[in-house]
């Protein structure tokens, strides 16, 4: 079998190995789910680099039939679903439940999943990988048919938010890379847009810190229960009622450092070769993303 770092693009043909998987349960806490004929594979550390520190392996959570997530499913007899929730800390990890469609208990005991808005995913026909490349992409895509910023649209050419015939464009769920990465043009006007509602909050623009271009002196912005006081960030789906809001928690990166202490907005410009027009998700913030496997 390939394994493929999607950072570096290097692959390598490896061994693909057999043996048993046990995890831990949510509906009868101390129970073990075991998986038989778990398939998964090893390889040298070099496969590794470009990821973050410490990272000490890969898991498959794609389309694939032999991904993490579809073997439970299969194993278990449940449904094709699973909900990925990652820490905003760099100590605390953050978790995955497979075949979970709920609850999800947050905040005494708050139920989110009664407060969930769904969207389809979307499939790219054309993976840009080594090992896949020229088929169905394996990755997560999500339609988002336009941005908006404190609830106003951002002028931008809808049609680089669609994938074409060659699986370029279109908005891709991707946990490798550290920060939402935008199309150029997206990213200018989308730029403009959030520092020009900045301004009806008393903020100004200060030298930016690399790779971010819009950043506030931390003094100014005011702290709030969802994150720094900066305009809203909406990606509005299949209708205007369906939307993903990003707050202030979510879409700012706080750097402080000697004589530095800055909020950056956590969007970089991706350039004009990049595939997507959205990647990735904010460095710095929990999110939680549930998807259903193989639903397109």
């Amino acid at each position: 079998m390939f394994l493929e770092n999607s950072i570096t693009r290097q692959a390598i043909v490896v061994e693909a190995l057999v043996d048993s998987l046990a995890l831990p349960t949510t509906t009868d806490p101390g129970r073990l789910a075991r998986i038989l004929d778990f398939v998964f594979s090893y390889s040298k550390t070099s496969l590794l680099k470009g990821l973050t520190k410490g990272v000490t392996g890969l898991a498959s959570l794609g389309h694939s039939n032999i991904s993490l997530a579809a073997q439970a499913s299969t194993a278990l007899s449940l449904p094709f679903l699973f909900a990925l929730c990652l820490s905003g800390s760099r100590s605390t990890p953050g978790v995955t439940f497979f075949n979970a469609g709920g609850q999800y208990y947050f905040l005494s005991k708050i139920d989110l999943a009664k407060f969930l808005i769904y969207t389809s995913l979307v499939l790219n026909p054309v993976a840009n990988t080594i090992i896949t490349y020229l088929h169905p992409s394996d990755e997560y895509f999500i339609g988002v048919n336009a941005k908006k910023v404190n609830e106003k649209d951002v002028q931008i050419n809808k049609t680089l938010l669609t994938i074409d015939e060659n699986g370029f464009g279109g908005s891709k769920i991707n946990t490798v890379a550290p920060y939402t990465v935008l199309q150029t043009l997206i990213y200018k006007a989308f730029n403009e847009a959030f520092v020009k509602e900045s301004i009806g909050l008393n903020l100004t623009v200060t030298k930016p810190v690399n790779p971010f271009s819009v950043c506030y002196g931390a003094v100014d912005v005011l702290s709030t229960c969802v994150g720094p006081a900066v305009p809203t960030i909406d990606l509005v789906m299949q209708s205007n009622d369906v939307f993903w809001r990003i707050f202030g928690a979510n879409s700012m990166v706080r750097i402080k450092k000697k004589d530095v202490d800055v909020w950056c907005l956590g969007f970089v410009d991706g350039r004009m070769s990049w595939t997507d027009s959205f990647r990735g998700v904010v460095d710095q913030f929990f999110a939680c993303v549930a998807l259903k496997l193989h639903q397109v």
